[in-house]
């Protein structure tokens, strides 16, 4: 999430986009114990870092076990809450996504339309009905019923993000954000946000170059054929 594209790190093309959002009160960075003292050093006065004691994957919380932790922590019981995954570049509007979420009452889940129907197979893929809520939902699909792919964005509603513990207390996985939303649906409204822009999930050297060079080529920058730090 430090690595930087076109010379900044990566995490601040993002911040970029969440604080375009007026109503937000305040920015909470989860990490584990190894990471944490390297994100301190990097984190602007808006964010705060969180330390979540873990120190290797097999005492590791889990994304959905941080975001519980985050809860507890941060004390945002009560408080509506954006969760982005930090190795997400994202093009579109969050004040949009905002918009469109406080429209529907419930929680929410910003999803990407793809023409790769390959890809898509490494994503939850979404169908929803004609009001934009989720009526299915499926990690990881040999094969896809749509080209909806969930992206880790999401705008929870106080009461949904209180099921936390529900979900985790059944014995669900901790991991992978998407399981929440997952069980989430069929309890509760959840809406999926179609949008148009630009969405790189930066999970492997391909993408990361990518990624570096379109922010190199709008930076005015020559592109590169092999990504270096």
């Amino acid at each position: 999430m430090l690595l930087p594209l076109a010379g900044r790190p990566m995490l601040d093309y993002l911040l970029d986009r969440v604080r375009e959002v007026k109503e937000l009160d305040g920015i909470h960075l989860i990490t584990n114990s190894r990471f944490a003292p390297i994100f301190a050093d990097w984190a602007p006065e808006d964010v705060t870092v969180h330390d979540d004691g873990t120190t290797s994957n097999d005492d590791r919380l889990g994304a959905i076990g941080d975001m519980r932790f985050a809860v507890a922590r941060a004390v945002l019981h009560g408080e509506d809450v954006l969760v982005v995954a930090g190795d997400n570049l994202i093009g579109y509007s969050v004040p949009d996504f905002v918009a469109f979420w406080r429209e529907t009452g419930g929680s929410a889940v910003a999803l990407y339309q793809s023409p790769d129907r390959e890809l898509i197979k490494q994503y939850g893929v979404v169908e929803l009905d004609d009001d934009d809520r989720i009526i299915s939902f499926e990690e990881k699909p040999a094969e896809p019923q749509t080209d909806l792919a969930a992206t880790a964005a999401y705008l929870y509603a106080p009461e949904h993000l209180a099921l936390l513990d529900d979900y985790l207390a059944e014995g669900n996985s901790p991991d992978a954000p998407g399981n929440f939303v997952a069980w989430l649906y069929s309890r509760e409204p959840v809406y999926g946000y179609r949008f148009s822009g630009e969405w790189l999930d930066i999970g492997d050297h391909e993408q990361l170059l990518e990624a570096d060079n379109r922010m190199r080529e709008r930076a005015g920058l020559p592109r590169r054929a092999r990504y270096t730090p």
